[in-house]
């Protein structure tokens, strides 16, 4: 059961919502009071309610509690609260709640914008309307809408003709959409959206012929007759079918309207043959459709903004993309065929692209440097990938770049030093990279650098000493690496990973077996993590900062003596088949405090029981 919030708490909740703090305005408690008394405590409620009086004068609110109580007297049923708000809503507003709450609800803001822009005056400031209500709410650039908000909406649609299914607006229960679409003599002209969330047999091809006004249409599943397609509404905006059977569209589709095509998981093997218009389309997602061969000409999807072709396992090549200057993401992984990319010289605008696992391809064009926007760029697992364009260094937006498991990937062009925006670079199991540029000096605001088993990596260029925003440096693996504390800024780190680096050596040791760390790690004013495993040689360990909170130390087989004390009370420690520790260190380690009793000290405990050391 909910507990439902007292007296005081909701009074405060309503009075955020109403005034943007706890306590009602000079003039507004009683008020703010009332309002309680009639809605209750259900939070969904209140902050609704609360939202319909913000900004409100205390003349308005004086006018507005009558009609408040009309609603309310009776009874506090929340769909009365609701429908209090709903019913103040301009009749453009009241349009957009409904569609959001019948198919636009969990969809992402653009795209929503984007389906609607030629159905209402101004979708932005509709969207912005509602939030203010609390009607609904943006998650990770996500519209939200209450379960309850959603029923209630739905009901609103189902009301207008209860009987007859075919004069909804919307339609979103199996029932009534089956009946829709099997009674080929009902006039449904009503309908502009259909939302079938699960399997419903529906074998007629004329399903759609009667829903001239479609233009919303979700199917999940494969009981829809593929067929059905030759006679689909022209006024689509939005076609999502999940698992469809179709393997290509019928000659007459036109997608003059279409904004947004998903057709996921389908056995497509091509769209269309002839060029369609495709001026409205603004997304596209065909992943996982692994029987898909070739893309139609998209010379026309002039406002294409998100591609996704992920797992297109047969796709071998890409139409022309030079007209889709409005393309913002492109998802071609897992595309396995693919050997070459399209000319990307117009790309002006792509923010986000990822190629991973493209194990056919050996380059990535030169036109990428003209993606001048390009924020994200991911191409790890290209395993024949061999060098980076020198053009890259043009994409000076760029902040994230992985290149982890490009195992043939000899260097990294020295223009990368231009992409001086870049906070996160991973070269994870780069196992022929032998040095990095030293134009890294450039890159001041990186942040991450991820360089675990790079086995050829021999040394870190001197220029890195000028990234004063690195707080991660991953070195796990680097069996041949060589590092010069001069080529670190040591102030700057958080997290530092040395474990399984077997020929480390510092600026002053010769000895490729370390047996003890180089003072300049106890310099790191500012380091939080150090990881330590598997360094086998390893007999001391000497003071680390006072900042360190998580120190993994495990296998080192050799470690006697630990030459410190652990100042931080929520430090975690892990000492894991350290079993040459001497009596002193495991007493220390035993009287540290820590703030978690991890399974790994549990499991390093129980190992040093066995071995008769505690």
């Amino acid at each position: 059961m909910v507990k439902l919030p007292s007296y005081l708490e909701a009074l405060q909740m309503f009075c955020m919502c109403a005034f943007g703090q706890k306590d009602p305005n000079d003039g507004f408690g009683m008020l703010a009071c009332e309002v309680i008394n009639l809605v209750g405590k259900l939070p969904l409620g209140i902050r609704v309610m609360g939202s319909h009086f913000r900004g409100m004068s205390e003349h308005d609110w004086r006018e507005a509690l009558p009609s408040l109580r009309t609603h309310l007297d009776r009874d506090r049923d929340i769909v009365n609260i609701l429908k209090f708000s709903y019913d103040a809503l301009r009749d453009e507003d009241k349009r957009l709640f409904l569609h959001i709450a019948c198919f636009f609800n969990l969809e992402p803001v653009d795209i929503v914008e984007g389906c609607l822009a030629k159905c209402f005056l101004d979708v932005t400031q509709g969207v912005r309307v509602l939030v203010e209500k609390s009607l609904i709410s943006i998650e990770y650039n996500r519209i939200e809408m209450a379960e309850l908000l959603v029923h209630f909406g739905r009901n609103i649609v189902r009301e207008q003709s209860d009987s007859q299914p075919g004069k909804h607006q919307f339609l979103n229960k199996p029932i009534d959409i089956h009946e829709v679409l099997s009674d080929d003599k009902s006039d449904s002209g009503s309908v502009i959206g259909i939302d079938l969330n699960e399997d419903t047999e529906c074998t007629t091809e004329r399903a759609f012929e009667r829903l001239s006004n479609l233009q919303f249409l979700r199917i999940f599943g494969k009981g829809v007759n593929p067929q059905s397609m030759n006679y689909i509404s022209q006024k689509l905006r939005v076609l999502i079918w999940l698992g469809s059977e179709m393997t290509c569209f019928p000659s007459n589709f036109n997608p003059k309207f279409l904004a947004k095509l998903h057709l996921q998981d389908s056995k497509l093997e091509k769209l269309w043959g002839e060029i369609k218009p495709l001026n409205n389309l603004k997304c596209m997602d065909l992943r996982n459709s692994s029987n898909l061969e070739k893309l139609p000409d998209l010379s026309t999807a002039t406002n294409l903004q998100k591609l996704n072709l992920s797992y297109c396992s047969r796709l071998e090549e890409l139409p022309d993309l030079s007209t889709d200057t409005n393309l913002q993401e492109l998802n071609l992984s897992y595309c396995s065929r693919l050997e070459e990319l399209p000319d990307l010289s117009t790309a002006t605008n792509l923010q986000n692209f990822y190629l991973s696992y493209c194990s056919r391809l050996v380059e990535l064009s030169l036109s990428i440097g003209n993606a001048i926007n390009l924020q994200k760029l991911d191409l790890s697992h290209c395993s024949r990938l061999v060098k980076l364009s020198l053009s890259i260094g043009n994409a000076i937006n760029l902040q994230k770049l992985d290149l982890s498991h490009c195992s043939r990937l000899v260097e990294l062009s020295s223009s990368i030093g231009s992409a001086v925006n870049l906070q996160e670079i991973n070269l994870e199991y780069c196992s022929s990279l032998v040095r990095l540029p030293f134009s890294f000096e450039n890159a001041v605001n990186l942040e991450s650098m991820n360089l675990k088993y790079c086995s050829s990596l021999v040394e870190l260029p001197f220029s890195m000493r000028n990234l004063g925003r690195l707080s991660k440096l991953e070195l796990k693996g680097c069996s041949l690496l060589e590092v010069n504390q001069a080529n670190i800024n040591l102030e700057s780190l958080d997290e530092l990973d040395l474990s399984d680096c077997s020929s480390l050596k510092s600026y002053h040791e010769s000895s490729t077996d370390i047996q003890e760390l180089d003072p300049w790690i106890g310099r790191i004013s500012r380091l939080q993590k150090l990881v330590l495993n598997g360094m086998k040689k390893l007999t001391s360990l000497q003071q680390l900062p006072d900042s360190v909170v998580e120190l993994d130390a495990s296998h080192c087989f050799s470690l006697e003596r630990l030459d410190c004390t652990f100042c931080n009370p929520g430090i975690h420690l892990n000492f894991k088949s350290c079993f040459e520790l001497n009596q002193e260190a495991i007493d220390l380690i035993i009287h540290t405090p820590m703030m978690n009793i991890t399974e790994m000290n549990i499991i390093w405990k129980t190992e040093f029981t066995n071995h008769g050391r505690l």
